[in-house]
């Protein structure tokens, strides 16, 4: 079991995108997810696909359990999902030995841009890049699970 502690953000301008180190495609499904707890199928480009499971331990804390499944497998699962399936392009930027992950949301949730990036502790201080907007850290209708229910274009 490993704990990922993570902060999220609203990206406000499009001066990332040269800082791109590497892009990948992800579509993702929930097969169960509530307030404290999540079970999440991921395809990552097409040939990685991994079952997740996430419980809150805090805002910014969660247990994380992940175990690679095959991609045949994570489709079939993509059946039994409760609510939209959610397709992004994964941006990945460092900046100062912290890596950002990017999400440039599609579909319903076309025109959402989030930046995540995962810390050693949850009292670590970050230098936030000109880029980012809001933090949303805590706020359910920016996590993907809430976003799956109820797509950012309906808000």
């Amino acid at each position: 079991m490993a704990l990922e502690i993570e902060r999220k953000f609203r990206v406000t301008s499009e001066s990332w995108r040269p800082l791109v180190t590497r892009t990948r495609k992800i579509r993702q499904a929930y097969l169960s997810k509530g307030p404290q707890l999540s079970l999440r199928v991921r395809i990552d480009g097409a040939e990685s696909a991994i079952l997740t499971i996430k419980a809150a331990v805090t805002d910014v804390v969660r247990h994380e359990f992940e175990y690679f499944v095959p991609v045949f497998d994570a489709e079939a699962l993509f059946r039994w999902r409760d609510g939209a399936v959610i397709t992004k392009t994964r941006h990945i930027v460092s900046i100062d030995s912290l890596v950002w992950e990017i999400d440039v949301f599609e579909g319903e949730n076309g025109s959402l841009v989030i930046a995540e990036v995962e810390l050693d502790s949850a009292e670590q201080s970050i230098r936030l890049p000109s880029w980012l907007g809001k933090e949303v850290t805590g706020d359910q209708k920016f996590y993907d699970a809430c976003q799956s229910a109820y797509p950012y274009m309906q808000w």
